[in-house]
């Protein structure tokens, strides 16, 4: 008895003293892990590729009439409009798009179209304001000069949209690339309504005037104003 307690002992300090004996010394080899806890999974991360689709795409689109969560389509009451129905800003035409028209496609006939359908005005931008900075601030940046947070954690591939390029881009095809998304972009049409797509549109508009204005830009009565400054 004595003895297998000794040759158990003798054997358990040879593996503590050999275990412990490789402590501080370097590997280029993966630490072993008796219990990981799950710290690292096999997942799809966020705007990651993957095979296992046809389209490479790892997130997948959500299911057809999926509505976000906040959102309600418009329902008019009686005596009450449907724009009513959603808020202080909308639209009579509040929807994810299901038309075919320059309004849910930013297409006129086979062309990009350029204009905003919707009237422009300080609640329209005040809500394109509010949507970019909660859907396109994260990667295009507050004045979307293409600087986001997400560009600091290694998304090196987001463009400026202060580019000449995007700035000389139609209406209809920067409403397209919100819709159907590109490259590494997703595809924001079953997030954001269409009215709200638009009003992104506005107000990237005012972002980009803003960024590259003139002098020629600023009204008489506040040129000297600004001359002073």
């Amino acid at each position: 008895m004595l003895r297998g307690f000794l040759v158990i002992f003798l054997l358990c300090a040879i593996a503590i003293v050999a275990v412990f004996g490789f402590r501080g010394e370097r590997s280029t080899a993966p630490p072993t892990e008796v219990f990981p806890d799950m710290v690292r999974q096999m997942k799809v991360r966020a705007q990651a590729p993957l095979d296992l689709f046809a389209d490479g795409r790892g997130p997948r689109l959500p299911v057809a009439g999926t509505v976000p969560i906040g959102y309600e389509m418009p329902k008019a009451g009686k005596g009450e409009s449907p724009a009513a129905q959603i808020g202080p800003w909308s639209h009579p035409h509040a929807d994810f798009g299901a038309g075919t028209d320059y309004y849910n496609t930013g297409k006129m006939g086979d062309h990009w179209g350029t204009g905003i359908p919707v009237p422009v005005t300080p609640e329209l931008m005040e809500r394109g304001q509010q949507r970019f900075n909660i859907t396109c601030a994260m990667c295009h940046g507050a004045t979307a000069a293409g600087n986001g947070i997400t560009k600091q954690y290694g998304l090196a591939t987001v463009v400026s949209l202060q580019d000449e390029r995007i700035r000389k881009m139609s209406d209809g095809e920067i409403f397209n690339t919100i819709t159907n998304g590109k490259n590494t972009m997703m595809a924001y049409g079953p997030n954001v309504m269409v009215p709200d797509r638009w009003a992104i549109i506005a107000y990237l508009r005012a972002l980009q005037r803003s960024q590259n204005a003139t002098a020629a830009d600023v009204p008489e009565d506040r040129r000297a104003e600004l001359e002073k400054q």
